[in-house]
C-alpha cells in the first residue's frame, strides 16, 4: 500500500471517513513514456497532459485507500485541471490531494503538482466510492453487448 502522510496517519482509526483537509502527496519521475514528442517542431519532449491527469488521479485515489472498506474501490468522476507549465522527461513531479468536500461516496479533491521549478497543474477531481462486484458485473454485462 502507498506511504500515507504521517498526519493522515494519526488521524485515521476504523470506520473513518475522509474529512475535509485531509491530504496525500505522491511523486512521479517523468519518463519517455510519460512525454509527448513536438521533434517536428523541434522542441524537447515534454509530460503530456494526459499522464499529469494521470498522476493527479492516483495521488487523490492513494488518499483513498485507508477509507474503503472490503470490496469497495473509488472511481474517477470528474476532473478539471489546468496544466500551466512544462516538464522535461527525467524531472519528478509532486503532486498533492487535499480533501476539499465529501458528500456521502462521493469526495472532492483540490490537486495541484508541481516540479522542481514550479507550479504545473492546479484543479478539481471527484471520487466516487463503488461496490468494485457491481461495476465488474456492469462493465461484463455492456462488454457482451
Amino acid at each position: 500500500m502507498p506511504q500515507l502522510s504521517h498526519q493522515l496517519q494519526q488521524e485515521l482509526t476504523l470506520n473513518d471517513s475522509p474529512k475535509t483537509g485531509h491530504s496525500h502527496e505522491a511523486s512521479y519521475e517523468v519518463t519517455p513514456s510519460h512525454t509527448i514528442d513536438f521533434s517536428q517542431d523541434d522542441l524537447p519532449a515534454v509530460l503530456a497532459t494526459p499522464w499529469l491527469i494521470w498522476f493527479l488521479e492516483q495521488t487523490a485515489l492513494e488518499l483513498m485507500l485507508p477509507f474503503l472498506e472490503e470490496g469497495e474501490i473509488t472511481v474517477g468522476t470528474q476532473v478539471d485541471v489546468e496544466h500551466l507549465a512544462p516538464t522535461p522527461c527525467g524531472d519528478t513531479v509532486t503532486c498533492r490531494a487535499r480533501v476539499v468536500h465529501a458528500d456521502g461516496p462521493t469526495v472532492t479533491f483540490q490537486v495541484e503538482a508541481i516540479d522542481r521549478h514550479e507550479m504545473i497543474s492546479k484543479g478539481l477531481h471527484k471520487r466516487r466510492v463503488v461496490s468494485a462486484a457491481r461495476l465488474g458485473a456492469r462493465v461484463t454485462k455492456k462488454a457482451q453487448g
